[in-house]
């Protein structure tokens, strides 16, 4: 469960006149905007349970999409994660967190890479995730988790070189 506290700026380069192809959603009354920016597909992960992939190709530093859920207090968070195998919840502040496992949102199955591909940012109470170098058709999407709940009891099993073994 990553305890990102900072609202990291999205990249420079990214700008509106380079959008994907793909027609974005309406908003139809209260129904938000479909927050994906590129196609996600949720497939068994060779990292652990199901992970997401890349359904298209994603270019570097741009917003690949966020996954949104349950607003909920920290202690809430800590104690909804206690015993879990999985987690889907990010600690937003020091007092606010989501809780994605109710999620429709493909990138909740984002997996832990010591080597990711992209980087999850808080902006704004999102969570979203940038692509750091171009994702290829197919490929997962990772990030690196950083501080988690597991206090480095968790074994890694991402598989990169130089994995640092737990989380």
């Amino acid at each position: 469960m990553p305890r990102l506290t900072s609202a990291d700026s999205p990249p420079a380069t990214e700008t509106t006149a380079s959008a994907p192809a793909r027609p974005a959603a309406l908003r139809v009354r209260g129904i938000p905007v479909d927050p994906q920016k590129f196609a996600v597909d949720v497939h068994p992960s060779r990292i652990d349970g199901q992970g997401a992939f890349a359904a298209e190709a994603i270019p570097a530093r741009r917003k690949i999409g966020e996954i949104r859920g349950e607003a909920i207090s920290v202690r809430e968070a800590r104690r909804r994660a206690k015993g879990q195998a999985r987690i889907m919840i990010v600690e937003l502040s020091e007092r606010r967190a989501i809780d994605a496992s109710q999620s429709s949102d493909s990138l909740r199955f984002t997996n832990h890479s010591c080597q990711p591909n992209a980087v999850l940012r808080i902006r704004q109470g999102r969570v979203e995730f940038y692509a750091m170098r171009e994702v290829t058709v197919g490929e997962e999407i990772t990030v690196n988790y950083g501080e988690t709940h597991h206090d480095g009891k968790l074994r890694c099993r991402c598989g990169a070189e130089g994995c640092v073994g737990a989380l």
